[in-house]
């Protein structure tokens, strides 16, 4: 608990108070925010703001999360490091595609095949690792069974087999990430909009891996007679702990990240708490639970492909002003502002919709 309230006032007034300084010299390197000409005049405004914020709550977390460890005197866990591992690895790619964009001064940064590419390698190693890799308990941090709030019968090993499963497993993982951390992407298009919700999201795995810890079946506090009730997970106090540190950094980041930002933190934030949010899903066993917790993320992106196949299949109609959907909003007048915060309305009634499911199968066990 100390390692958990800890790291999260660590990440918190890092990035509260060192944004600015990360912001001054992201401009002084002209590393700022690219807008195409032909956007409306409220985003065009925005051009030059610096961008590759993500840098500083993804560094923000990663301190946060040792020095807890080291006040507490705690150690760090496989399922820790795995979750932050996810977060830098996608992050390292949207930051590629942000210096790319400013390099070239236009909005083509990394070609779309190679960022799918990047995913796929991370989300490939975080499944092997997550499934070899043995704690203290010789439990692995992930499960080859299908998990909504705790595994369900459905396993692919003992389905297709030890082989096949495992591959299958690592394909549902690389969907996971690849799904999520795009749909965190095209959701960040406002300012705060996608911190504020990713609070909501990530935060919620601050209280159920607590709630996990405590009903962990390697607890030596455990009551027997409530076994059938009990959690498998590896660590998942510490994926708490994880959860908290990336929360309290975007708390921090989010107050020069709202409008009129500051700073953005562009493809490199936004790839980086998609694979934080797709790595807390997959080790909580909750990764059909995603669907809630993340439900901003998936209204936002069903918009968008509901929106092209439409502008396909009728040759140029639109059912939407614009895509992403808070576009469409902006189109029809909506202040930025207004827009962003009854998004983050939507994004704490989904989460909350979404960590009371978690509690009431708890209770009906």
């Amino acid at each position: 608990m100390i390692a958990l309230l800890v790291g999260a006032g660590v990440s918190m007034v890092f990035t509260l108070l060192l944004t600015p300084l990360f912001a001054r010299a992201f401009r002084s390197l002209n590393l700022g925010q690219f807008v195409r000409a032909d956007t409306p005049t409220a985003h065009v405004m925005k051009r030059g703001t610096p961008s590759m914020g993500g840098i500083v709550f993804i560094t923000a977390s990663i301190i946060g999360y040792f020095v807890g460890h080291l006040v507490a005197r705690d150690s760090v866990s496989g399922a820790g490091l795995l979750v932050l591992a996810m977060m830098g690895g996608l992050g390292l790619i949207g930051f590629l595609d942000d210096f790319l964009k400013v390099k070239r001064q236009n909005s083509l940064g990394l070609a779309g095949w190679y960022k799918i590419l990047g995913t796929v390698i991370v989300a490939i190693v975080f499944a092997v690792i997550a499934l070899t890799y043995r704690d203290a308990n010789n439990r692995s941090p992930a499960s080859t069974a299908i998990s909504f709030v705790r595994d369900l019968n459905f396993n692919f090993v003992k389905i297709f087999g030890l082989t096949a499963g495992v591959i299958i497993f690592v394909i549902w993982v690389v969907l996971i990430t690849t799904s999520v951390s795009n749909a965190v992407n095209l959701t960040d298009g406002l300012d705060g909009l996608a911190a504020g919700s990713s609070i909501f999201a990530i935060g919620s795995y601050v209280i159920i891996g607590f709630w996990q810890s405590n009903q962990s079946c390697f607890s030596p506090t455990i009551d027997q007679d409530n076994l059938y009730k009990c959690y498998l997970v590896s660590r998942p106090l510490d994926l708490a702990v994880v959860a908290a540190c990336i929360a309290g950094a975007l708390v921090g980041f989010l107050w020069w990240n709202t409008s009129p930002a500051q700073i953005m933190m562009g493809d490199t934030g936004s790839f980086a708490l998609g694979g934080a949010l797709a790595g807390l899903a997959i080790l909580t066993r909750t990764e059909l639970l995603l669907v809630l917790i993340g439900g901003l993320f998936l209204v936002v992106t069903g918009q968008v492909i509901i929106q092209r196949i439409y502008f396909k299949l009728t040759k140029g109609k639109r059912i939407w002003r614009a895509s992403p959907l808070h576009h469409h909003f902006e189109m029809k007048g909506w202040a930025e502002i207004t827009i962003v915060v009854r998004f983050w309305v939507i994004s704490g009634l989904f989460v909350a919709l979404g960590v009371g499911i978690f509690y009431l199968e708890w209770v009906s066990r």
